[in-house]
C-alpha cells in the first residue's frame, strides 16, 4: 500500500489557529470586491489562507468561468495589504505555470479535475520541483480510487505539503445537501492514510447558509484537519454559488461557535471510561461475529438442500419477508433505516455467494 512521505501540517501551516481555516469568495470578480473580502476577512483572525477562485470550472457555458489571468494581480494585491498567504484553483499545467510565475502560495485541484487522472498527470509534472501547499479535493463521483490516485500522483511530483480535501459527491435526486458528504468515504481515505491531512468543505456540501455550520461541525468531530469556506462582501450579489457564501463577519461568528475537539483524551478518567466502553464494544463485537459466522453456515446448509433438490438460489419472497420483518425489529431496537438496510444488503450478497459456491461445487466455472 502507498505510503505518503510528507511534512507534518504543523511545520508548515502558517497559523497555530484551529480550525485550521482557507477562506475567501467563490470567486474573483473585481479588484475592489477581492481587496475587500480579503481585509474583511483578514480582521476575523481566523483565516490562514485566503481563496479565491481565478478561473471556475462550470458545468454550462454561459454560466461565470471566472475573470481568468487579470485576478492574479488582484489575488497578490490582497496578500500585499493583508499579510494572507493566498491559494486558488488550477485546473490544468497553464494554470499552474501562470500561479507558480506569480508566486502562489498554494494552490487546490477541484473536484471536476480530480476526476481524470490525464489532467491530475499534468498538473503533477508542471509541479515538480515545486515545494508549496497542494489541496486535492475528492473528485465529483464518489470513487475513493479516484481521489486516492490524485493524491499519489501530486505526491510523485515532490510535493511533501499535501492536503485532501472533503466537498461531497454529486447524485441525482433530492437532498438537504448541494452534494452529498457520504462520510464514510474521507473516513476511509483517513483509515488508511492518517498521514494525509484532511479537511472538510462546508460551503460546497451543503450548498446553503444554514447548513454551514453543522456541517463544519461534523466534519470536525470525525477529526477532520480544517476547513475552507467561502466568504464574500455581499454575498446574495455574488457572481457564482450565492447561496452558500456569507460575510466576513458571519465567517469569524461561525468559526468561533464551532468546537474543536481532541483525539485524545487529557484525563487519565476519561481514558479509563472510555477503555470500559470499548472493552463492552469488543465483547458485543466478539458475539456479533460468532453468530454471523453461526448464520454463514447455515447458508452453507441452505445451499446443500437447494442443491439436491434443485432449487434456485434467490427466493424473492423469502428476501421481502426477511427485510419487512428485521426493518421492524431494528426500529424497536432504535437502529435507522438506512443502517439496517445496508446491513441487510450485505448479508445478503454474502449469503448469496455463499450458496452460489456450494451450487458450484465440483462443477468448473467461470
Amino acid at each position: 500500500m502507498t505510503h505518503f512521505d510528507l511534512d507534518p501540517i504543523q511545520q508548515w501551516w502558517p497559523s497555530d489557529a484551529l480550525p485550521r481555516l482557507i477562506a475567501g469568495p467563490c470567486s474573483v470578480e473585481t479588484r475592489e470586491q477581492m481587496i475587500a473580502t480579503a481585509e474583511r476577512v483578514a480582521a476575523t483572525k481566523t483565516t490562514a489562507y485566503l481563496r479565491g477562485g481565478i478561473w471556475k470550472p462550470r458545468t454550462r457555458p454561459d454560466s461565470f468561468e471566472g475573470v481568468g489571468e487579470k485576478g492574479i494581480s488582484w489575488m497578490l494585491e490582497a496578500r500585499e495589504k493583508t499579510g494572507l498567504p493566498i491559494i486558488t484553483e488550477v485546473a490544468n499545467a497553464q494554470h499552474v505555470e501562470l500561479c507558480l510565475k506569480a508566486g502562489f502560495d498554494a494552490l487546490w485541484i477541484g473536484a471536476r479535475t480530480t476526476v481524470n487522472p490525464f489532467t491530475v498527470q499534468e498538473i503533477a509534472t508542471a509541479l515538480k520541483g515545486v515545494d508549496i501547499p497542494i489541496v486535492v479535493k475528492n473528485p465529483v463521483n464518489p470513487d475513493l480510487q479516484l481521489w486516492i490516485g490524485a493524491l499519489e500522483r501530486i505526491h510523485r511530483a515532490g510535493i511533501k505539503k499535501l492536503v485532501a480535501l472533503h466537498r461531497g459527491f454529486s447524485f441525482h435526486g433530492t437532498s438537504i445537501y448541494r452534494n452529498k458528504p457520504m462520510w464514510e468515504i474521507p473516513i476511509s481515505l483517513q483509515a488508511q492514510f492518517p498521514e494525509i491531512p484532511l479537511f472538510c468543505d462546508p460551503s460546497h456540501i451543503s450548498g446553503r447558509r444554514d447548513l454551514l455550520f453543522a456541517v463544519g461541525q461534523k466534519g470536525l468531530d470525525l477529526g477532520m484537519s480544517g476547513l475552507m469556506i467561502e466568504s464574500h462582501i455581499t454575498p446574495d450579489e455574488a457572481w457564482s454559488d450565492a447561496k452558500q457564501q456569507i460575510t466576513p463577519e458571519r465567517l469569524g461568528e461561525l468559526i468561533k461557535e464551532l468546537v474543536v475537539r481532541h483525539s485524545n483524551a487529557d484525563s487519565v478518567q476519561i481514558e479509563n471510561q472510555l477503555a470500559l466502553f470499548r472493552e463492552q464494544i469488543d465483547k458485543v463485537d466478539e458475539e456479533i461475529i460468532h453468530l454471523l459466522g453461526q448464520r454463514i453456515a447455515i447458508n452453507k446448509q441452505i445451499g446443500l438442500y437447494k442443491k439436491e433438490h434443485h432449487i434456485t438460489i434467490l427466493q424473492l419472497e423469502r428476501w421481502k419477508e426477511i427485510l419487512q420483518t428485521r426493518t421492524e425489529w431494528a426500529e424497536q431496537a432504535g437502529l435507522t433505516p438506512a443502517f439496517i438496510k445496508a446491513y441487510l444488503d450485505a448479508l445478503h450478497a454474502e449469503s448469496i455467494r455463499t450458496q452460489t459456491r456450494v451450487m458450484n461445487d465440483g462443477h468448473s466455472t467461470t
